[in-house]
């Protein structure tokens, strides 16, 4: 399956869902607001709002630039605090139906900008459950661990598979059903939480 933006609406399409691509820079501090207006002229008001977005450029304490580092923090954190705000403005779904949720990561060293950067996206994510519970809202943030998606040189993917009690690595498909039941109403009580999908990883 191809990764651009038409590829996966034809792919979902044909599964059955309706949907609509939109590109956007993130690093952009009107995007949210430009998404928004879009999803909600073609497809109504949004009742999940469901953030994957990151910047990830590998570098450490003493080789990150400060164009990087501001760069990451524009993406992984200022976006995902618009993009939240943007929800909990526009949200007039009923109550106990708006659900949010974050895909983090806690891969700091040797990844310094991504890994604080969604140190800060976890924090925005778990401040949502709190300041839009007039709304019914739920916001959880999920950190999946290494997720076998052909990014892994051979050593990284024996060395988490040797690490994690179930002795794999993590799918997409094992993410997307802890997304799937956040977003349902049997996922309604779970609310303000870091939750681990790793497999046990140590």
């Amino acid at each position: 399956m191809t990764t651009s933006t038409e590829g996966i609406s034809q792919f979902l399409a044909e599964h059955g869902a309706f949907t609509t691509a939109i590109e956007a820079d993130l690093a952009n501090r009107d995007t949210p607001a430009r998404v928004f207006d879009k999803v909600e002229q073609r497809m109504g008001g949004v009742t999940a709002l469901v953030m994957s977005h990151c910047e990830s450029v590998d570098s450490g304490l003493l080789d990150t630039t400060v164009e990087s580092f501001d760069g990451h923090f524009a993406v992984n954190a200022r976006a995902t605090w618009l993009l939240i705000r943007e929800f909990g403005r526009r949200f007039t779904g009923e109550r106990g139906t708006g659900r949010i949720v974050s895909l983090t990561s806690d891969h700091t060293v040797g990844n310094l900008p991504y890994g604080a950067s969604k140190g800060a996206m976890d924090r925005i994510t778990l401040a949502a459950a709190h300041e839009l519970a007039h709304l019914g809202v739920t916001a959880n943030a999920i950190n999946p661990g290494p997720v076998d998606t052909g990014w892994m040189p051979e050593e990284v993917r024996e060395h988490c598979v040797r690490s994690t009690p179930l002795g794999r690595l993590g799918t997409p498909q094992d993410t997307a059903h802890l997304v799937d039941f956040l977003c349902s109403k049997e996922g309604e009580w779970i609310n303000g939480q870091l939750l681990m999908s790793n497999g046990g990883l140590a």
